[in-house]
């Protein structure tokens, strides 16, 4: 199934990710590694805004900035024991395995971590076939095309 929604702001962008964080976490999550979820689109469409919502959704009260220089950043979800929300950019990546490095079998092994990678695309070979695809267009200086795959 595939979601098309046009975003006419960022506040409406951060909603919308907040409404699918909230969705993610009243289901029980019934899967054997972790819950990935890949953010395509060029700079500026719209992706860490949209990790940035997802993590108020599921009641992470920390700011996000995205992790362009450390790769990766974990965050405790504080409405689910144990579980983790991971937030990846592989924006400065050049090849997939530079990712291996930081435990990233590991961590995507893990049902009780959710994870959102900006630049999926870039490491696509190295994920799982069963990931959320969302991709990001610039449709004008404020609007956005998500697409949920």
């Amino acid at each position: 199934m595939m979601i098309n929604i046009i975003s006419k702001k960022e506040k409406d962008t951060v909603k919308i990710a907040k409404l699918l964080a909230q969705e993610v976490l009243r289901k029980p999550l019934k899967i054997k590694k972790a819950l990935i979820i890949g953010l395509e689109g060029d700079l500026g469409s719209g992706k860490t805004k949209f990790v940035q919502g997802f993590a108020k959704g599921i009641g992470i009260k920390a700011r996000l900035t995205s992790p362009t220089f450390v790769l990766m950043k974990k965050y405790k979800i504080p409405k689910k024991k144990n579980f983790n929300l991971y937030h990846i950019d592989c924006y400065r990546l050049n090849k997939p395995k530079e990712l291996l490095v930081l435990d990233f079998e590991e961590i995507i092994n893990n049902p009780q971590n959710i994870i959102l990678i900006e630049w999926a695309e870039k490491i696509k070979r190295i994920l799982p076939k069963n990931i959320i695809w969302i991709k990001f267009e610039i449709v004008s200086p404020r609007e956005r095309k998500i697409v949920i795959i």
